[in-house]
């Protein structure tokens, strides 16, 4: 039961007494600057008004292919108001020719700013990269002073509270429509229970409530279907209900702990972590002899996330001598490679919709924050700035 629950229990609570002795003393947790020669992009932003400008080069700034500058840019991105909830984005190159020109409505000035932002990177990245700008995060804070759940922009704006148990939240998961968070809760009882919360009403249901424990739910890709891990019938082991919590079927049969499953981008894998380490195993989500992916930077692996973009990209939280830091597996190479850079612990990976950045959890001692992280430069931005009890994000993109 120990080692269940060191998988249970979010690494911030785990290993917050491991992160080596510098981390307390960095002064930025979250960011990270690597000189690279990556040829980023040099592009001018203008805004109508000070928000907009200002929102825009936040977004641009945290984007490894771009370089925000005031002169010398191969592209100007004019972004103006256009109407209620509408904003035109304007692209033109140094020479002044345009490159193209669209007004995009959002449910809010602020969202459809990051919406006009997501067209300017489809037509300007040169690599065929999708833009991430407008994804939609649920995450963890303790801005309350307890563990709750919130949703919130990528750069943490109109943040929504969508819990108020004063009770232990962990791991919340998007529906694929975005209408629910589905997570894990203390709220019933001393053992952890998988509830869902309306993104819009706040309305929560109990999903799944089982004997023992029950955990670390997650929506299959078409949202037919959750995967979590419950104990009711010994060991942790991963099951698979529908998406309303009804039907439990056991995939796995060993005393082996594990947790964190996560589906393949068509919905026919599942990877998830189990010891000993822990490791990541795949197996398909038919059931079937798990299969253990060789990560080979260290012994230990949890919190996987399958990029949604690149089926060959599996994320995952390593531990690098005493830190904890954010590693890629690629299912092609059959490697895995660490893409953080930084003296802080990174934990928690969530892929954004290009399948080169995500979102994960930078903390030392005494903070965390939600960060970028650019996984082919290493380089970090941290979003937000005043909440630093913000973890264990989970990404939507609309």
């Amino acid at each position: 039961m120990r080692n269940y629950l060191r998988l249970l229990l979010p690494l911030f609570v785990v290993a917050a007494f491991t992160s080596v002795a510098r981390a307390q003393g960095a002064r930025n947790i979250g960011e990270v600057r690597v000189d690279v020669n990556n040829a980023a992009i040099a592009v001018r932003i203008v805004g109508a008004t000070p928000e907009l400008q200002g929102l825009a080069q936040s977004a641009f700034n945290a984007h490894g292919r771009y370089r925000v500058v005031p002169s010398g840019h191969a592209f100007e991105l004019r972004f103006s108001l256009a109407g209620a909830n509408q904003v035109k984005v304007d692209i033109t190159r140094a020479s002044g020719a345009a490159v193209h020109s669209q007004v995009v409505a959002g449910s809010s000035t602020r969202q459809a700013l990051l919406k006009a932002a997501d067209v300017a990177v489809e037509k300007t990245n040169g690599l065929g990269l999708r833009g991430f700008f407008s994804a939609r995060l649920a995450f963890v804070s303790r801005r309350s002073g307890r563990s709750e759940l919130y949703t919130s922009d990528l750069f943490l704006g109109e943040a929504k509270q969508l819990t108020r148990d004063g009770a232990h939240v962990l791991t919340p998961r998007w529906a694929p429509d975005g209408g629910r968070v589905v997570y894990t809760s203390y709220f019933r009882s001393n053992a952890p229970d998988v509830f869902a919360s309306n993104v819009t009403s706040g309305a929560r249901e109990t999903l799944i409530s089982f004997r023992g424990t029950n955990s670390g739910a997650r929506f299959s890709p078409d949202g037919r279907q959750l995967a979590l891990i419950m104990t009711g019938e010994g060991a942790p082991d991963l099951y698979i209900t529908n998406s309303q919590g009804r039907g439990p079927s056991r995939k796995t049969r060993s005393d082996a702990v594990k947790s964190s499953p996560c589906w393949s981008p068509d919905g026919s894998q599942i990877v998830f972590a189990m010891e000993p380490g822990p490791q990541l195993y795949v197996m398909s989500a038919a059931g079937g002899a798990p299969r253990r992916l060789s990560i080979g930077v260290s012994t230990y692996a949890a919190e996987p996330d399958w990029s949604r973009t690149d089926r060959n990209k599996i994320a995952c939280t390593v531990r690098v001598g005493r830190q904890y830091q954010i590693a890629v597996y690629d299912l092609a190479a059959g490697a895995g490679k660490v893409v953080s850079k930084a003296s802080f612990d990174g934990v928690e990976p969530s892929w954004l919709a290009d399948g080169r950045h995500l979102v994960y959890t930078a903390r030392d001692r005494n903070s965390s924050y939600l960060c970028i992280l650019d996984t082919e430069t290493g380089n970090s931005t941290r979003l937000g700035g005043v909440d630093s009890q913000a973890m264990q994000a989970s990404v939507w993109t609309p």
